[in-house]
């Protein structure tokens, strides 16, 4: 990616704090609501036996590797030059488009009963992945990088975490310079346990709402919208992250007045 000049416009300003809004946020300390409807999650969790688990954990990797890994997911080229503003114009255009297509998923799905509603979670799935790739290339960065497919994997769990999570995912992308150097080379080492429950318990009782007859369309279109939009605006911060990384921290340095980074929880 290109270098550009350091804050150079008032897009590029508002653009940082809004990210650094964003980071705040995802540091924030877990509320007591959180902590409550993570407990009530928990002991679900624990009545639900272990071979149940296990079936969607390997359900979950199977369908998520073969997303990530396996054929090719999008042809959009990497946008090697170009302003945030120009990058993000299109971003937004993209979250747009993918956000009213999940839409139209889960009000067909959600319409159509149980049967149709389990059709859901594989093709949200694909919508959403679909999304994240076409996200990355427009920021500059090629995902045909097992590492850079590693960190939209973070992105997901980003959007879709407990707080508690949450703070951990965040701390991990904070540094990702660093931490991609130690990433395993064996995918099966990546924690499928915990991405699987993590997403599985954010999204389950709006998932449940969906294949109920007479509302599941309704809520199909509602959630998965919602919810697809919500992954696109994360994934635009995670990468401001690295575009700051890249075009603004260095330049701050080099002017002495580079500020000083934290991944402390407040």
């Amino acid at each position: 990616m290109q270098r550009t000049t350091y804050l150079s416009t008032p897009y590029d300003r508002q653009a940082l704090d809004e990210l650094r809004q964003w980071q705040h946020d995802m540091q924030r300390r877990p509320s007591l609501l959180n902590k409550l409807s993570r407990g009530i999650q928990q002991r679900v969790n624990r009545v639900i036996p272990e071979k149940v688990h296990r079936a969607l954990t390997t359900a979950i990797k199977q369908m998520t590797r073969a997303m990530i890994f396996g054929a090719k997911v999008t042809n959009r080229p990497v946008v090697r030059e170009g302003s945030l503003q120009e990058r993000e114009r299109a971003v937004m255009e993209r979250i747009r488009v993918y956000s009213n297509t999940a839409a139209t998923e889960g009000a067909i799905t959600g319409a159509g009963g149980i049967l149709l509603g389990l059709a859901d979670f594989p093709l949200w799935l694909t919508i959403k992945m679909k999304m994240l790739f076409e996200i990355a290339a427009a920021y500059g960065f090629e995902t045909r990088d097992y590492k850079e497919r590693i960190y939209l994997l973070h992105i997901f769990q980003l959007a879709f975490s407990s707080q508690k999570h949450r703070n951990g995912i965040y701390a991990t992308m904070a540094r990702w310079s660093e931490e991609k150097k130690h990433l395993p080379d064996d995918i099966h080492q990546f924690d499928w346990r915990s991405f699987q429950q993590e997403y599985r318990d954010y999204i389950d009782l709006a998932k449940l709402l969906q294949l109920v007859p007479g509302i599941g369309a309704v809520v199909g279109a509602y959630v998965n919208h919602r919810l697809t939009y919500k992954l696109g605006r994360f994934a635009m911060n995670a990468y401001r992250m690295r575009w700051q990384e890249i075009n603004v921290l260095p330049l701050q340095y080099e002017r002495g007045d580079a500020p000083r980074l934290t991944t402390s929880f407040a």
